[in-house]
């Protein structure tokens, strides 16, 4: 079983500190709104499922401790990261159960159990393209420790793994927080499925030379025409492997597809603290008068993506807006 990201503890919100991984497991345990807040902003919880949960349980603590008004408590939490959408679906699903006068904490469970079981079906649909495939790259992490189990773009590559698949995992180190390297790679030799970590310019030889069979990769917000955003890094990883004639597939659950969004251009894009790029373990590596600049994410159109892979099967782009239409919302 995979490991699990976060999880209720005797009234409170337990949560695997990602930024101690992999050299230490540290487990935080907040009980209010604003510390899940913080934790949101600080990165102790990531990847965008994961951090739905966590804003769907800090409503639940707000209910409990304050601020017990769901509108601010809502804004204290989505004001954290803008650019994943599932942040706001799990804050939504939560503040519209409180405002209907039934139980936050049953709400939050609620949400929680349905990401779970929709990453798990990701999983078995995505297995299938995986199963000829030999070199398989990834970036950042969409595994257990980004949706709190299983992954989305790791979980087809699990199931694949365990169906019998000799897979071998091209885990991009993802700088600058460097969550391919430490988390990826974690997850990955935990279930000893074969792997190594490469420098994130390294994945274009990769793909030109046929080591790389498929990219997957999990997704932030995904818009109603398929254009995306995910970790910074994606769109040249999809770019290189729309030019060597390698799938590109994106595997996300519903949560993560914003049907209020017509394309990616509207998609807002976090932009992070330069000392994420200026420094590495607390040392600085740039001059004292060097600045940086530090998208947090890109966006990749559609037109590079070969398939989405979701909790409901593949699904090419040009065949979402009209799937979307036909799903209720959530």
């Amino acid at each position: 079983m995979p490991v699990r990201a976060l999880w209720w503890d005797r009234g409170a919100l337990a949560l695997l500190d990602q930024r101690e991984l992999p050299g230490r497991t540290v487990v935080r345990r907040l009980r209010s709104a604003a510390q899940v807040a913080d934790a949101i902003r600080r990165m102790v919880v990531r990847g965008a499922p994961a951090i739905g949960v966590a804003g769907a349980y800090g409503m639940a603590l707000a209910a409990r401790s304050g601020p017990k008004d769901p509108a601010r408590a809502a804004e204290l939490l989505g004001s954290t990261r803008p650019t994943a959408v599932d942040l706001f679906v799990g804050i939504d699903a939560v503040r519209s159960a409180w405002a209907a006068g039934e139980d936050p904490l049953e709400a939050a469970h609620r949400y929680r159990e349905r990401v779970v079981e929709q990453c798990h079906r990701i999983g078995t649909a995505g297995a299938p393209l995986l199963a000829r495939a030999h070199g398989v790259l990834t970036h950042c992490n969409a595994g257990a420790l980004a949706t709190v189990e299983w992954g989305t773009a790791l979980a087809p590559i699990r199931v694949a793994h365990d169906r019998g698949a000799e897979l071998f995992v091209f885990v991009d180190e993802t700088r600058p927080l460097l969550q391919g390297a430490r988390l990826t790679a974690w997850e990955l030799a935990r279930e000893r499925i074969p792997h190594a970590v490469i420098a994130d310019n390294a994945a274009g030889h990769y793909l030109r030379t046929g080591a790389v069979d498929a990219v997957i990769v999990g997704a932030d917000r995904i818009a109603r025409n398929g254009d995306f955003a995910n970790k910074i890094g994606t769109y040249e990883k999809a770019v290189v492997a729309h030019e060597n004639r390698v799938p590109f597939y994106v595997a996300a659950p519903w949560t993560t597809f914003d049907r209020q969004r017509s394309s990616g251009a509207t998609i807002p894009v976090e932009e992070r603290s330069g000392d994420e790029v200026l420094e590495l373990a607390g040392r600085r590596l740039a001059p004292p008068a060097s600045r940086a600049r530090n998208p947090a994410f890109d966006v990749t159109p559609a037109k590079y993506v070969t398939a989405f892979v979701t909790p409901d099967g593949v699904v090419r782009p040009r065949e979402l807006a009209t799937r979307l239409r036909r799903r209720t919302p959530g």
